[in-house]
């Protein structure tokens, strides 16, 4: 089958003749590249008649396996009879040295639009221009030359012949990798219940170009039964490229490890893990631009990619260990060689933010609005708040401050535009608090006039200032706050009904703040990027909530499974007379402490406790640590490093021989996307209904929905505080030969509004009152006796003390 290749005339030039180094080069801003773009046009309109602008080219190479579409804009074109003249114009701030700008891709650039043009219009030889204009203060130099068709078809052939090798080199890797795909088994002995209804329904959805939402509970295989269809749908030309996308570092591991599982099947697939700039930056503290003298990562880069490259490719599978390990043995820039394999790579394994942040979505795919791709979003749960973070934007005052306070006397104008924009920030800080969410917050109407023309304004001095005197001792923070403002003017353009625009004050500071009270719209804009989306978690629940809250229509497909594990495997009990609201919580940590202490005490083994936040946790922490002396206990820590973390779940070996307790907070670091299985864990304690903390933007979601006729609270707290307390709860059954224990404390549980969203593998629930029942009720579970002559355990065994 002939494959079609498309690519730009700049994007060829640049891959096959680029050399050097690797660096940000000179600042350029959006006010410079508009510039820019201005000069052109006043450079074309300067020209005399006959000049054509802004000519679109094509040429196609045609060859048994592959067809290649090369495609162009020349810039200025003058055909004659007797004369073809064929100019590009490149703007500088530089000085218009002709043996300094001379360069070599900008000449191969403009040789090749000549070759097709003469190629194209019968031409034997062609006048090439390269038109350098320099901004401020304004001046042009023209480089010509004269070139023989020859001479131009020796050049464009030759770039065409090169890139060639590549292009088949690829072709037949898809046709290997296409083989070994259609060959491709299932990488287990059988297939857990759910698991081919799963995979089933994800190849219905992107065979059709659809989104699915799938609640699908621990333990069913669901990140090998979504990636095996989207593999397949490579094979069948329904996609050319996967992004699997995710929240955190633990789960890219685990879709490593799922496809590593499916390698030992038989399949071939270049998988990419892609890590941020900063994290896998070799330099100590990360530079916000490389820079070829500071770094020999970016020193003579392009002249070893391509042999990094190779050898990644050859590789196949390039986690973050293999791409650091290739990057230091070929010294290349590790995410520089991340970004270059992505073109060549099936599968990329990333962030969120590579797919749907306005600052960070990456433009070599989707700048000109995607492509036929698959996303595969894992822990969907994650990206509503993730994206009403990407979606919103601050400005601070002090910000602005403090970068003007590192101004020297000669940046005047700068200053000046700083000034103006505090003093406007103060005057919003001046306004009542009519409609406030909380003291000290205003609630603003979402234009601002005004503050748009004071942004630019200052975008326009900072250019300036980062163009002409580059390298100074105040440039990093004025860097910093350009692209700050940069990111505030991206979103306020995305601006409507689903934004609440206001000031937080605090002190003597104040905060402007376009807050992204509903992520719907701006993420079924993202979803436009890809072809297909599959959206999955194990607590996805209520579906609807979800669906409609990252970006669903009511026709897309849902799928809720069930655990895949026998019920009677997980016991699930509720303490629902201890009140552990905020108000009444003090009063509870003897009794919460108690009931712990029951629920750990029928069996040895490994436990967890969670909990609404860290203050909490410490005081029942306290007097339990009184009340067991002989369990050992370990608590999580605010901020813990990725070292702690794991030193922190090693304690939890599957050969204890006494009982661990490990203290933690719902949501946290253990709350989700830890993988104890077997002993490593037998039972959770959850405390609370894991409510979000009460404050201002919570209320602004909750006053939000009401008014679109939604449950407010419900989605601005139930919701979200079930899913960390499902989360918890799902740390305990890991496969099919676990078995343990969950209790949930809170009055709450006991509510109609909590209980319809408990799984309804959990049934039936005990309800065990006392520590005395909570004591009974684990030891019959682990004993395997079920009672069945009392409608509650509570009710046999209910001693009547006090907690």
């Amino acid at each position: 089958m002939q494959r079609l290749i498309r690519i730009s005339v700049r994007e060829l030039v640049s891959f096959v003749l680029r050399c050097g180094d690797l660096e940000r080069g000179a600042f350029v801003s959006p006010q410079s590249l508009l510039a820019g773009t201005r000069t052109h046009q006043v450079i074309q309109r300067s020209r005399p008649p006959g000049y054509q602008a802004e000519v679109p080219v094509v040429y196609w190479l045609e060859r048994d396996d592959v067809r290649i579409q090369v495609t162009g804009r020349v810039d200025g074109l003058v055909a004659q009879p007797d004369r073809l003249l064929v100019e590009e114009i490149k703007t500088t701030r530089d000085e218009l040295d002709a043996s300094r700008l001379d360069n070599p891709l900008h000449r191969a650039q403009v040789r090749v639009y000549a070759w097709i043009l003469a190629t194209q219009c019968g031409y034997q030889e062609a006048d090439i221009r390269l038109t350098y204009v320099r901004l401020e203060p304004f001046a042009t130099l023209q480089l010509e030359e004269r070139c023989t068709i020859d001479d131009l078809a020796a050049l464009g052939e030759d770039l065409l012949e090169r890139y060639l090798v590549h292009v088949r080199a690829n072709a037949a890797w898809c046709e290997a990798r296409n083989t070994t795909i259609h060959a491709l088994r299932f990488p287990f002995a059988t297939a857990r219940p759910g698991q081919l209804e799963l995979m089933r329904a994800v190849a219905h959805t992107i065979g059709n170009d659809g989104r699915l939402y799938v609640q699908a509970p621990t333990g069913i295989g669901k990140t090998v039964s979504v990636l095996r269809p989207a593999v397949q749908a490579l094979e069948a030309g329904h996609v050319e490229k996967i992004f699997y996308l995710t929240p955190k570092t633990v789960v890219r591991t685990a879709a490593e490890k799922a496809v590593e599982d499916l390698r030992r099947a038989g399949l071939r697939l270049r998988s990419l893990t892609l890590t941020a700039r900063e994290r896998i930056c070799f330099q100590e503290t990360p530079p916000s631009g490389c820079n070829p003298l500071l770094c020999a990562f970016a020193r003579g880069y392009y002249d070893r990619i391509h042999a990094a490259l190779t050898d990644c490719l050859a590789r196949e599978i390039c986690t973050r260990e293999v791409i650091e390990s290739l990057a230091r043995q070929h010294s290349v820039c590790p995410f520089e060689l991340s970004l270059e394999l992505s073109l060549w790579s099936d599968l990329i394994i990333c962030d969120y933010n590579y797919v749907f942040d306005p600052r960070a979505y990456l433009r070599r795919f989707f700048a000109d609005g995607g492509g036929p791709y698959a996303f595969l979003i894992d822990e969907a749960h994650n990206l509503v708040d993730r994206a009403r973070a990407m979606f919103s934007a601050d400005l601070r005052k002090s910000t602005v401050l403090a970068v003007r306070r590192r101004l020297p006397p000669d940046q005047q104008e700068l200053r000046r535009q700083l000034d103006r924009l505090n003093r406007f920030l103060l005057e919003l800080g001046r306004r009542g608090d009519t409609g406030a969410p909380a003291p000290g917050w205003t609630r603003l109407e979402q234009r601002l006039d005004g503050l748009p023309e004071l942004l630019r304004d200052f975008l326009a001095s900072a250019a300036t200032a980062l163009g002409q005197r580059p390298n100074q001792p105040w440039g990093d923070a004025l860097l910093d706050l350009y692209f700050l403002v940069t990111a505030f003017l991206r979103v306020q353009e995305l601006v409507a009904d689903d934004y609440v625009t206001c000031v937080e004050r605090s002190g003597r500071d104040l905060c402007l703040r376009l807050f992204c009270v509903d992520p719907a719209r701006n993420l079924r804009d993202a979803l436009q990027r890809g072809q297909a989306a599959v959206f999955f978690s194990a607590t996805l629940a209520p579906l609807e909530y979800f669906r409609d809250l990252l970006g669903g229509a009511a026709d897309d497909t849902m799928l809720d499974l069930t655990s895949p594990f026998p019920p009677e495997n997980l016991h699930v009990m509720m303490a629902d007379r201890i009140a552990t609201t905020y108000r009444e919580r003090g009063g509870t940590y003897e009794q919460v402490a108690a009931a712990i202490q029951a629920a750990i005490a029928a069996k040895t083994g490994n436990y967890m406790a969670f909990f609404p936040s860290f203050r909490y946790l410490r005081a029942v922490l306290g007097c339990f640590l009184m009340a067991a002396p002989g369990v050992d206990v370990l608590a999580q820590k605010p901020g813990m490093s990725e070292t702690e973390r794991q030193a922190f779940l090693d304690v939890f070996g599957a050969e204890n021989d006494r009982t661990v307790v490990g203290f933690a907070v719902m949501g946290g670091l253990f709350g989700e996307g830890i993988d104890l299985t077997g002993d490593r864990l037998v039972g959770a304690v959850i405390v609370g209904v894991g409510l979000p903390q009460l404050g201002p933007e919570r209320d602004l979601l909750r006053s939000h929905y009401d008014d679109a006729g939604a449950p407010g609270f419900d989605y601005a707290y139930t919701f979200p505080g079930m899913n960390r307390v499902l989360q918890a709860a799902g740390r305990v059954i890991r496969s099919e030969s676990d078995r343990g224990i969950v209790l949930l404390i809170d009055q709450r549980f006991g509510h109609a509004r909590y209980e319809h969203l408990f799984p309804r593998w959990w049934r039936p629930i005990e309800r065990t009152r006392t520590p005395a029942a909570i004591r009974r009720s684990v030891e019959c579970f682990w004993s395997g006796i079920r009672d069945t002559h009392y409608e509650s355990l509570e009710e046999m065994y209910d001693d009547g003390t006090p907690w």
